[in-house]
């Protein structure tokens, strides 16, 4: 593998599942020991009998830190992505990327492993590879599904890049509650040059399959534009239909205000959820609200099972500063939960990014309620990625929110300020820690209320037409691209 910075005992990336059988039960998965240039040592799942107030920790056999072996199907230099589910059953399933060598160079292997537990995380099956490719392919984006309405089918779904300058969508599904997998296929081709990524399937209260992705095309200059898109199946999977488009991604990208250093955030990495009446939300990182001057976190939904779209919203209380790497929920009862991180708390001070992380509620996904989820933190003590120039701070593609009842609980990673040998750990909120020995209770504060505000069409339209937006979003789109595919390289 190649060089990198290693970050030991840092913990990024979580994701979060709950027991249906016991929603007392809780299942995590993160990245262990993180590396400057991308990928992780070990992958860790934690569980919790209490909602989240206590947890036990497991390290997967899916890398060689982690106990992988030729014999075991983990001999693999590092891993990524992992993403948790369960099952109507309470069975629990995990998957996650494992690589090894310089993604599609010469010698590089390239995989998607899964395990299921039958006993709440606390134990592990032998691992199942859902896909191995050698250095003409990298498979790339994880996500895993148990579905909801039809007992005993899960789903996997990524994207599988190539030397030949393709990015498909591939699916993968097992019938018997990932005892064992049929065969993986490509469902979704946007063709020659074009990709792909962050491809999250989804189940609609009618067993209709929906995965949701962004598509990154490029055009004959070179020009590359983003979009967010779905595919739906009424079989489980067995055909898809053609693309619905949800929504334009407008990103800039996350800078720490003062220096101008990156942020590795989730620009061009929305979240998907179902609500109680099928209702699909979608959140992302947005700058069409400020002009293009800076993220905020926009919102849309459909009441159609995704044939169409509502304009998108803004969640973010605070206007004035950036905000990035959105979760989304949606509660039992159809309040919707939208977790994030944001600036509002830095000040002037060059040597700190103070960092809060916010979880905003609404019923109507146009008056929102904020509750500040953890107290602010220094995000500038993050590992950081060298995906960026210069290295950007980093906590993770992506965190994780549940709701259990009437109660949101986010899992998210975040710094311990000042400590540089424990950079990070995963937080449950209002639970304990799950990944660190001395834990720290989320402390949470309320907000006054606000008002979602959508984006004028004309102004959009001059907005996206304009040299500076050009300009911002082709920067935005390469860096986030880059970020995504250092985790397959392991060096620069």
């Amino acid at each position: 593998m190649g060089s990198g910075t290693l970050f030991p005992n840092a913990e990024i990336e979580p994701w979060l599942a709950v027991n249906p059988q016991n929603t007392l039960n809780l299942v995590a998965s993160w990245q262990e020991d993180r590396w400057s240039t991308g990928g992780s040592r070990g992958i860790v799942v934690g569980a919790s009998s209490d909602g989240g107030v206590t947890w036990s920790q497991h390290a997967l056999p899916f890398t060689r830190c982690g106990g992988g072996a030729p014999a075991n199907g983990g001999d693999y230099e590092r891993a990524s992505n992992a993403w948790v589910a369960t099952s109507p059953s309470g069975t629990a399933h995990v998957a996650a990327l494992a690589f090894s060598g310089l993604a599609l160079q010469p010698g590089s292997v390239s995989a998607v492993l899964a395990s299921r537990s039958i006993d709440g995380g606390a134990t592990w099956s032998a691992t199942a590879t859902l896909i191995r490719d050698t250095d003409g392919s990298f498979n790339d984006k994880v996500a895993i599904t148990a579905d909801p309405v039809t007992p005993h089918f899960v789903y996997a779904v990524w994207d599988r890049l190539t030397t030949t300058n393709s990015g498909v969508t591939w699916f993968v599904r097992s019938v018997d509650d990932g005892l064992s997998w049929e065969a993986a296929r490509a469902i979704y081709d946007p063709g020659q040059n074009n990709q792909t990524i962050n491809n999250i399937l989804v189940v609609l209260p009618n067993g209709t399959l929906v995965v949701f992705y962004v598509e990154i095309d490029t055009a004959a200059n070179g020009t590359l534009s983003t979009y967010f898109s779905l595919i739906r199946s009424a079989d489980n999977g067995a055909t898809w239909s053609s693309p619905v488009k949800v929504a334009d991604d407008l990103s800039v990208g996350t800078r720490d205000p003062d220096t101008g250093q990156p942020v590795r955030d989730a620009s061009i990495l929305p979240e998907i959820a179902v609500g109680p009446g099928g209702s699909l939300f979608v959140v992302w990182q947005d700058a069409r609200f400020s002009g293009g001057v800076r993220d905020g976190i926009a919102l849309t939904r459909s009441d159609d099972g995704g044939l169409t779209w509502s304009a998108p919203v803004r969640v973010n209380a605070n206007a004035a500063v950036a905000a990035f790497v959105p979760s989304v929920n949606v509660r039992a009862d159809g309040t919707i939960g939208v977790a994030y991180f944001d600036f509002r708390a830095n000040t002037a001070d060059h040597n700190a990014l103070l960092t809060d992380y916010w979880l905003a509620r609404s019923t109507n996904a146009s008056v929102w309620q904020e509750t500040q989820i953890a107290a602010a933190f220094d995000l500038a003590v993050a590992p950081t990625s060298t995906a960026t120039t210069p290295e950007g701070f980093f906590l993770g593609d992506y965190q994780g929110l549940v709701s259990i009842g009437t109660t949101f609980v986010p899992l998210f990673a975040r710094t311990n300020s000042g400590n540089l040998a424990n950079r990070t750990d995963v937080f449950a909120a209002p639970a304990l820690s799950a990944s660190a020995a001395a834990t720290t209770a989320a402390t949470p504060a309320a907000v006054a209320p606000s008002k979602a505000t959508a984006a004028l069409p004309d102004a959009l339209q001059a907005y996206r037409e304009s040299p500076q937006w050009q300009r911002s979003a082709q920067d935005n789109i390469a860096r986030a691209l880059r970020a995504r595919r250092s985790d397959a390289r392991g060096d620069r």
